[in-house]
């Protein structure tokens, strides 16, 4: 398999991705209804539906786009699933019609991006399709390579009697990759959902973010807009003129990968 290949990784965990994120936060909900007002949002990476359809309950119109059928038809099968508009392919350059007080990307995917010139290009896409005083939010991790011993590691998620979930991945600490693998172990046999990511540090996205027009405007912790810092498992990133507000910090990813979260947005610079 390619690792590199964003719809091929959304096809190969379609069936069990509720199973393994299938909770959110209320107060992420109520973050992205906020930044949304009564405008539009538009998710990068809506997958399942899982951020989308409780947003769409509140009130808000969301469009989404992403890069696996699989995914997609999941959303589809779920009730008012199959009333979003979903473009398929992938976000790091996309174009649609119309304009969104809020564009954002949750739980890590950004980095599903494999190089530095791709994440650009996303801002770039999406300062383009951000009404004036919109809003770019970004939930990622924020890098803590210790978890790593000689740029690897293993951790056991369960242990049962009749199945065994082991995460492993290594580090490539030049290209800022992480590719990693889901274990499933069952009388059955095994199972495996591998992923690859492409870290970036919050100095990073605020230069992708300038380099794109987009200016910081806040960094939270947490959903509840906690103070971001050295010990916040995310950080929430906001940007003005350039880059959206962000949201607090969310639940951390089950994938294994460098240490703490980061959340970020930014508000649109384009006038």
């Amino acid at each position: 398999m390619n690792l590199m290949d964003e719809r091929e990784y959304g096809d190969r965990i379609a069936a069990i991705y509720d199973d393994l994120y299938a909770d959110y936060e209320d107060a992420m909900i109520d973050r992205l209804q906020e930044l949304a007002g009564d405008g539009g949002a538009l998710e990068l990476g809506i997958g399942t539906g899982r951020v989308a359809l409780p947003l769409i309950a509140r009130g808000v119109e969301v469009m989404g786009i992403d890069a696996s059928p699989q995914m997609v038809a999941k959303l589809r099968a779920k009730p008012g699933g199959d009333q979003i508009s979903v473009t398929m392919g992938s976000f790091a350059e996309f174009k649609i019609e119309g304009k969104f007080n809020l564009v954002y990307v949750v739980f890590n995917t950004l980095y599903n991006l494999l190089n530095p010139e791709k994440q650009v290009s996303c801002f770039r896409s999406v300062a383009a399709h951000l009404s004036p005083g919109g809003f770019f939010l970004i939930e990622a991790f924020y890098p803590d390579l210790k978890r790593f011993i000689d740029n690897q590691t293993v951790r056991a998620i369960q242990i049962k009697t009749d199945m065994v979930q082991l995460d492993i991945s290594h580090h490539d600490p030049v290209h800022q990759h992480i590719t990693s693998q889901h274990v499933f172990l069952t009388e059955e046999g095994t199972r495996l959902y591998p992923i690859k990511l492409r870290y970036a540090w919050p100095s990073e996205l605020d230069l992708m973010a300038k380099l794109c027009g987009l200016e910081l405007k806040q960094r939270w912790g947490a959903w509840d807009k906690s103070e971001f810092s050295a010990q916040s498992g995310k950080h929430n990133r906001g940007r003005s003129a350039s880059y959206p507000t962000a949201p607090a910090q969310i639940p951390a990813c089950r994938i294994t990968a460098p240490g703490s979260s980061e959340i970020l947005a930014s508000r649109s610079s384009l006038s």
